[in-house]
């Protein structure tokens, strides 16, 4: 997103991918209204939307107590009120063939940076090498790291996120969906899972306890399924499908942030700068609020060939409090909602404040607006936005 805004304007941009190609599974699927208002206001939701895709409007909890809609997107001001599942291959290979139309973009697959090139404490940019093991040189006045939680450049700059200590790990799977099923939710004693359509399979991601992963693997796969269908009955059958551990990955969860999330030639954005939970499935939506946020303030430094530090520090400070109030409500929910859930083994409510905050017309929209935009509604600047 970040090189096609930028590329817009006429500045040069090599994107670098470790891997050959985009076509692999990702866990980040859900494209969320404030990243679809974005590809509006370049022209592109339409185009974007003719995709494979579902759409979730509403996010509804079920439990022993009785079923709750937690956020329901319709009540909002939005032209997309819905969230939409996509293959997020897809959706980074239509961002890419839009940012390929403009002949100062250049994507460089199978090529992993392994140093920095600096000069007087400045990174003036990088030094990678093709799968091949050729050696490639790229020179820019600015390097942007957006490769993950476990980001190469951020070990080499030598920065490091001081992670939070969540209580939770997730098993992340699919399995097929039948007619007259429903996602959502399923919070119940001893477990709590989310079940996203996608095409015609449920991603499924099913909460457990941190570092219980080795006992849920030594129970065997049948007492995984055992406990799936006590969340969700609904599911019978869908889940006998799931006869493997090789079907199953492990997200190991953690969340962080990095007090300073530049160098002098150097800024970092989405999981790179800040690890996000799981929670909510709102973590590419960050990213790329990131990313318009760095165009809005960065284009005029780029094109004028001046990034001073304090040009960097400004996206910083534009982005760091919505992602920190997006990651605090992350734990809130963790510790309040969903590891009490995974904690008890008897008769299970939801919590007073969640029952009774989905009742207010004042506050029972709040997890709504989260959902859809983050911690704040992010927009590309006007004079972004004249032509390319």
């Amino acid at each position: 997103m970040l090189s096609l805004l930028l590329a817009r304007q006429g500045i040069a941009v090599t994107l670098l991918e470790m891997h050959r190609d985009l076509d692999r599974d990702f866990r980040g699927d859900t494209l969320h209204p404030g990243v679809l208002e974005i590809l509006d206001q370049l022209g592109l939701a339409t185009e974007f939307l003719e995709l494979p895709h579902a759409r979730m409007q509403t996010l509804q909890f079920y439990s022993p107590d009785g079923n709750v809609t937690v956020a329901d997107l319709s009540r909002l001001q939005t032209p997309f009120p819905f969230v939409t599942m996509v293959r997020q291959s897809q959706f980074l290979e239509f961002l890419v063939d839009k940012a390929s139309q403009f002949s100062n973009f250049r994507l460089l697959t199978g090529t992993k940076v392994h140093a920095l090139r600096e000069e007087s404490g400045t990174v003036r940019g990088v030094r990678a090498r093709t799968l091949d093991g050729h050696e490639v040189e790229i020179e820019a006045p600015l390097t942007v790291a957006t490769d993950g939680r476990y980001s190469t450049v951020r070990r080499l700059a030598d920065m490091s996120i001081q992670p939070s200590a969540p209580g939770i790990d997730v098993l992340w799977f699919r399995i097929p969906r039948t007619a007259g099923q429903h996602g959502g939710g399923f919070l119940g004693p001893g477990g709590y899972m989310i079940v996203l359509q996608r095409s015609d399979e449920w991603q499924v991601g099913y909460v457990i306890v941190k570092g219980s992963f080795p006992q849920k693997k030594a129970a065997g796969v049948e007492q995984l399924r055992a406990e799936l269908l006590r969340l969700a009955p609904g599911l019978a059958a869908s889940v006998p499908h799931l006869t493997d551990w090789n079907q199953i990955k492990l997200l190991s969860v953690d969340a962080g942030c990095l007090k300073r999330w530049h160098r002098p030639g150097l800024l970092l954005i989405g999981d790179a700068a800040h690890v996000m939970s799981p929670v909510g499935g709102v973590g590419i939506n960050i990213a790329i609020q990131d990313a318009v946020t760095a165009a809005n303030l960065l284009t005029g430094p780029l094109q004028t060939g001046s990034v001073l530090d304090r040009d960097l520090q400004r996206v910083q400070k534009r982005r760091r409090w919505p992602v920190r109030l997006v990651q605090s409500l992350q734990a809130f929910d963790q510790k309040h909602l969903i590891e009490p859930a995974l904690k008890t083994s008897g008769p299970y409510r939801l919590p007073l404040w969640l029952r009774t905050m989905l009742k207010l017309p004042g506050l029972r929209d709040i997890p709504s607006y989260l959902l859809a935009f983050g911690g704040r509604r992010v927009r590309i600047d006007r004079h972004l936005l004249g032509g390319d």
